[in-house]
């Protein structure tokens, strides 16, 4: 679905490079001044240039939006650059048959195409824009990062692992939070017990034995 919709900014990118592009460079190729635009003065207050520039800027935006943005299909940005490519070509084999096949050539939009590509910035977009064909990664949705399970549900065979974090399980009425004895009467010294003479055939601890004891 995502190179579908790759497809329909293609279609969108294409649109925008022969009417808005084309339009705005025409715009900027009608600059008078002779020898050099505007006379050689500033062109801050020439209301073509400021136009023509401001398109210009919006169409090389969205280019590179569609260049730089990994998740966007490379069929946005490839699709176009290769139409521009093959209509470079078909100019450097056979310039009438270029030009015959440009559409609307008898308003600005084909007029300022025809300029476009007897400049040479039709090639120098084409080539940006199929850079995203060649990068292997632009052709797989990203990876999304699985979340942490909890301590307790690494293994589904075993429900009661997350029990294990608790000190003293098996004592839970003499436990607190943290684990530590509530009744610390468990922890206290028990009373010895004297076992006695040893009885016959009993072994004797080697302390208790003469020279030892």
């Amino acid at each position: 679905m995502r190179h579908v919709y790759g497809v329909g900014l293609a279609i969108a990118m294409a649109a925008a490079v022969f009417f808005a592009a084309s339009w705005a460079y025409l715009r900027l190729l009608k600059l008078p001044g002779g020898a050099l635009p505007g006379g050689g003065g500033s062109l801050i207050h020439n209301h073509a240039v400021l136009e023509g520039f401001g398109v210009m800027l919006a169409v090389g935006l969205l280019a590179g939006l569609l260049i730089a943005i990994p998740w966007i299909s490379p069929l946005a940005s490839g699709l176009p650059g290769l139409a521009l490519l093959g209509w470079t070509g078909v100019y450097l084999f056979s310039v009438r048959n270029a030009v015959r096949f440009i559409p609307l050539k008898r308003y600005d939009y084909g007029t300022g195409f025809e300029a476009l590509l007897f400049d040479g910035v039709l090639a120098a977009a084409g080539l940006a824009m199929i850079i995203p064909i060649f990068i292997p990664s632009r052709w797989v949705r990203p990876a999304v990062a699985a979340p942490v399970p909890a301590f307790g549900s690494l293994n589904p065979a075993m429900p009661d692992a997350g029990l294990t974090q608790t000190t003293y399980s098996s004592f839970p009425e003499t436990t607190v939070d943290g684990g530590l004895l509530a009744d610390w009467e468990r922890t206290r010294p028990q009373a010895q017990i004297d076992p006695g003479p040893p009885q016959p055939g009993q072994s004797q601890a080697p302390w208790d034995r003469d020279g030892f004891g």
